[in-house]
């Protein structure tokens, strides 16, 4: 479009933005339950490993994402924009609904963690073929000059979608008892996704096809074999890797690191009650949400490259700060105990497999509210504990229950995080759009996006997770940080080649 006219456009965004606001809840709440996805299909006598796995899985469906961009880039540079989107929004719906109906690894063993990876990969493929088909669709409908502010609604998506999948599981949570949720209600958010594919499904059918590309292929420019003119031009390929390693890349990592690990971060290395996690962090992506428009109409007046440097170089400075004072929130050995308020509980009980654990609960509480429980299960066999490599064989699971004014501090510590997730993720949209040209704008875009966001971005939570747990167990006193070093590293990598060899500023679409 070469006027300043909208009309029409909040058909287009609307259309796009619900069904890759879906399609990334869908892909979401097996992050967000990922720690008790790990109980149910996956080998119950390690809990640590199960959880790796878990993740491992969880990132196996970012890593097919670039397979996705090019099958899917390819058909929506020869066939069109919306009819390819249209089959990667039914093939996620299906795959996440299915995932909700596997049985548990105790009732078909390995075969769950197997069903559970090959939808994981078919999501990984859909959403590949997702995200570059609804930013250049609405990129194609938008007007000069605001290619920034009506793309970067699309960018909200990402996070609204997170947003969603996390209030579902609370509701789901709070509308059910913690016994039942754990046996069979973490399966409703799965089976709820699959209604709001049909509500997508029935809006994006009626949509039209983008007036640039529309215009390519009645004038008979659309390319023949999109895969070889992205890749196989030289020319082309240099700026496809200028948009993966000066920006995608970066863009990946700050974005994961400020939502999935923060979340992770929480619930497993501070062990904050999982409740309260999913609260906290709703509201700051609540409140982080409207600058991903605010930082992509920013970049229509003063450019998208300055404002997703800025955002990385912020990042690279203050993770470990931010992340350190988001531990001592909850770290015990600085809060005075009310050692009279100490109880410690014993019971033996039958466990899954028809014999006898011995549970241990103790429950501490600090002067500022914070509330401490620790539930120890040592495995008997014939009355004495399980022994394995000497030592007894238990399962320890610690909660932490913060106070308030903790709750707020730790809101505060993820919406700075979110604001460096804005700075990067809302221009990026028009920034690769800008970057190729129409016959192979949905194939050169969509590789780089998600090679940078499903490999770098994907692996983060399962490479920063390991980092910890071996730094854990090395004695390393400062362990929570060392995962920060994986995010850090890309986003310094990212940062300088961005800065040195990216113009970023031609905003030709049409050509």
């Amino acid at each position: 479009m070469s006027n300043k006219s909208t009309k029409g456009i909040w058909s287009v965004i609307t259309a796009s933005s619900v069904g890759t606001l879906i399609e990334w809840y869908d892909f979401y709440i097996f992050g967000s339950l990922a720690v008790v996805i790990s109980t149910k299909f996956f080998p119950s006598d390690n809990p640590t490993a199960a959880f790796l796995s878990t993740l491992a899985t969880f990132a196996a469906g970012f890593v097919v994402r670039p397979f996705g961009a090019l099958f899917f880039g390819r058909l929506g540079d020869l066939i069109g924009r919306k009819y390819t989107f249209m089959v990667t929004l039914l093939l996620m719906g299906g795959a996440t609904f299915l995932i909700g109906c596997i049985p548990s690894y105790e009732t078909i063993g390995f075969m769950a963690p197997l069903l559970v990876l090959l939808l994981r990969l078919l999501q990984g493929l859909a959403l590949g073929g997702e995200y570059g088909g609804a930013a250049t669709y609405v990129a194609e409908h938008a007007p000069i000059g605001q290619r920034g502010y009506w793309t970067s609604w699309i960018q909200t998506t990402a996070t609204a979608g997170l947003f969603v999948s996390l209030m579902v599981i609370l509701v789901t949570k709070t509308s059910l008892s913690s016994e039942a949720f754990d046996e069979w209600g973490w399966r409703v958010p799965f089976w709820v996704s699959i209604l709001m594919v049909l509500v997508s499904y029935l809006i994006r059918k009626n949509m039209h096809e983008s007036p640039v590309f529309a215009k390519a292929k009645a004038e008979g420019k659309t390319s023949t074999n999109p895969l070889k003119e992205s890749f196989g031009n030289r020319y082309n390929l240099k700026f496809v890797l200028l948009a993966l390693f000066g920006a995608a890349m970066g863009q990946g990592v700050v974005w994961y690191t400020g939502q999935f690990y923060a979340m992770n971060f929480m619930k497993t290395v501070m062990s904050v009650d999982s409740t309260q996690v999913d609260t906290l962090l709703g509201i700051a992506l609540l409140m982080g949400t409207p600058f991903f428009v605010v930082f992509g109409w920013l970049s229509d007046k003063i450019g998208r490259k300055s404002i997703m440097m800025t955002g990385m170089l912020l990042a690279i400075f203050l993770y470990r700060p931010i992340y350190k004072a988001m531990y001592s929130t909850t770290d015990v050995a600085l809060k005075t105990e009310i050692v009279e308020k100490t109880k410690l509980v014993a019971i033996t009980k039958e466990n899954a497999h028809q014999t006898i654990d011995s549970v241990y609960t103790t429950t501490k509480e600090f002067s500022d509210g914070t509330q401490w429980e620790q539930i120890k299960t040592v495995h008997l066999e014939d009355g004495k504990p399980v022994m394995v490599d000497g030592k007894a064989k238990s399962d320890v699971k610690t909660t932490v229950h913060i106070n308030a004014s903790d709750k707020w501090l730790l809101i505060f510590l993820v919406f700075v995080q979110v604001i460096f997730v804005t700075m990067v993720y809302g221009p990026i949209a028009a920034f690769l759009v800008e970057m190729f040209p129409v016959k192979i704008r949905y194939t050169s875009m969509s590789l780089p996006y998600h090679v940078g966001n499903g490999i770098f971005g994907g692996l983060l939570p399962a490479i920063s997770t390991y980092l910890v747990t071996v730094a854990k167990d090395n004695g390393n006193a400062e362990f929570y940080l060392e995962g920060l070093w994986y995010p850090i590293i890309i986003a310094a990598i990212s940062f300088v080649i961005g800065v040195f060899y990216i113009n970023g500023k031609d905003k030709n679409i049409n050509d």
